[in-house]
């Protein structure tokens, strides 16, 4: 239809399950973090919740395709079930045979005791995964409850995971529920995508659709409202974004307006509607807005296919690939000169001493980049051929330059926005140059601080035991917000599954190995490393306050 006039290869916005259009906002990583540190974990309830359209569906998928091989599912998907009906589809989930046409709740209890036990003695794992479990009554879930008490000496023999709205987690907090609620291990409210999410949501879904690099179908003041009006649920925007880009080709335009959204809005959500979010429609407008976010199948699925640019590490013996990604939004508070000018070149040492203490508290150790001291920050040099392989860093960069007449010089950058640089001023505060003007003099070397776990020499891999392999896993507990890690002193199968997983979700190769390049992306996120908003703060910030003492 519509999709050939805009040049794609397929509708982008369709709400039909399709694998290629898988995409992971940080907000989907991290319920999707939480439940596999769950089934990690051995034990108990995992609970996710989350409003209607918002993505559960997708984080069920993904959780399935990273369960280990050794787990067996079963899937619950009608929970309007009574307690024989529940276990009775359990137990067909499982393959358990049953000797009785119609087997008792004691019958069917004891199969699936004996199958989990078998299970248990050939180190297999048992996982059961009730979607919609809002709808569960409370004698089922009082079933539920029990079917826990299946143990060993030393853990659970079944994991239980319950997927449902909101109100599921209200339905748990009452009294008569408490001892299911005490044993939930893991807890995750998905929420929906917010702006800039739902601005990159649309933006993959077209590029995976084929559109031609550098079009634009969706204003930025189309996706602002179309945000408000959805409040940032993927079926909703996959709604209306259909339903603007039909529009647009009906009426031979090549972008779609602010005048498509309102009349979308009205197909679709049953209102009348301005940008503003201001609704015309009464109550029966209101309902069909509802039905609307009722209806419909599994909404959203995209494929994050970076192109890797391998970084060579000095302190490495193994290399990450740093995936080719888009530099961060511009700042706001930058403003950019009119003409180039060179107060930003500074010399090599001066360059270095503004790079560390804008990256650590630490007294500044000898030389430009002097080598690693154990436990503290460090300071790594590589080289990179494209500004797209430096695009990925979220911390200040030291770059080595070379001036016209030969001389060594660098800069520290901060930032990579479009075809600019944002760079560091020397007595503080930032400015901005076209990159065509900083490419003339950057020699391809490039420097950072960042602070290994204290021992850190080489990739960790499966199977290596030492005191970094347990602050490493103590780390990604603070990431999932865990009390206990999931391995102590030995690299054990649920870390390298954790490992893989955030990998997979920070764009790495994702070998299981603990290497320089996860530990960066996994220090960003824990703010152990400085971030480039943290460094832009604080050079506002100097830069306020040499004023002052000016004044």
């Amino acid at each position: 239809m519509y999709h050939q006039y805009f040049g794609l290869e397929e509708a982008p916005f369709s709400i039909a399950v399709n694998p290629r259009y898988l995409f992971m906002s940080a907000r989907h990583r991290d319920a999707l973090a939480h439940l596999l540190y769950g089934v990690g974990s051995g034990g108990g309830f995992i609970l996710l919740t989350g409003e209607v359209g918002t993505g559960k569906t997708t984080i069920n998928r993904c959780l399935l395709e990273q369960m280990p091989d050794d787990t067996d599912i079963a899937i619950v998907l009608n929970p309007a079930l009574d307690a024989r009906e529940l276990l009775a589809t359990v137990c067909d989930e499982l393959g358990i045979s049953l000797s009785e046409e119609q087997p008792s709740l004691k019958t069917l209890t004891d199969a699936l005791h004996a199958f989990l036990l078998e299970n248990h003695s050939r180190g297999r794992k048992t996982v059961l995964l009730i979607d919609e479990a809002q709808h569960l009554d409370f004698d089922v879930l009082e079933q539920i409850r029990l079917l826990t008490n299946l143990e060993t000496n030393s853990e659970k023999l079944l994991q239980i995971i319950l997927i449902g709205q909101p109100e599921l987690a209200q339905l748990l907090q009452r009294p008569e529920l408490r001892q299911l609620n005490q044993r939930i291990t893991a807890r995750y409210n998905l929420q929906p995508l917010d702006l800039d999410e739902t601005r990159a949501y649309i933006r993959h879904r077209l590029r995976v659709a084929g559109l031609a690099p550098g079009r634009e179908l969706f204003p930025d003041r189309v996706v602002r409202a179309l945000h408000r009006r959805t409040r940032g649920i993927p079926r909703l925007i996959n709604l209306l974004c259909d339903r603007m880009l039909l529009g647009a080709y009906g009426r031979n335009r090549e972008r779609v307006d602010p005048g498509l959204l309102r009349v979308a809005v009205q197909e679709v959500m049953g209102e009348e509607t301005n940008l503003r979010g201001q609704r015309a429609a009464g109550p029966w407008g209101l309902a069909l807005a509802g039905l609307v976010c009722l209806a419909g199948a599994a909404y959203w699925w995209s494929e994050r296919t970076p192109s890797p640019v391998v970084d060579t590490v000095v302190l490495d013996e193994r290399a990450e690939a740093l995936p080719t990604l888009p530099a961060p939004p511009p700042e706001p508070l930058i403003e950019r000169a009119e003409t180039p000018t060179s107060d930003w070149l500074q010399p090599p040492a001066a360059a270095f001493r503004q790079l560390w203490s804008l990256a650590s508290s630490v007294p500044q150790p000898l030389g430009e980049c002097a080598t690693r001291t154990p436990g503290k920050a460090v300071c790594a040099q590589s080289e990179a051929e494209t500004w797209n392989d430096l695009a990925d860093f979220d911390r200040p960069l030291l770059l080595q330059l070379i001036t016209p007449n030969r001389f060594p010089a660098a800069a520290v950058l901060l930032a990579l926005e479009e075809r600019d640089a944002v760079l560091a001023l020397p007595e503080g505060g930032v400015t901005r140059l076209p990159l065509v003007d900083l490419a003339a003099l950057w020699s391809g070397r490039y420097a950072f601080i960042w602070h290994p776990p204290a021992g850190f020499a080489k990739p960790l891999q499966r199977g290596d035991r030492s005191a970094v392999v347990a602050e490493v896993a103590e780390r990604f507990a603070q990431l999932d917000q865990q009390t206990e890690p999931l391995s102590g002193e030995a690299f054990n199968d649920a870390l390298e599954t954790r490992v893989r997983l955030f990998q997979q979700q920070q764009g790495l190769r994702d070998d299981g190995l603990v290497g320089r390049q996860t530990l960066l992306r996994l220090n960003e996120l824990l703010a152990i490393d400085v971030t480039r908003r943290v460094a832009l703060g604080r050079l506002g910030a100097a830069a306020q306050a040499e004023s002052m003492v000016a004044r």
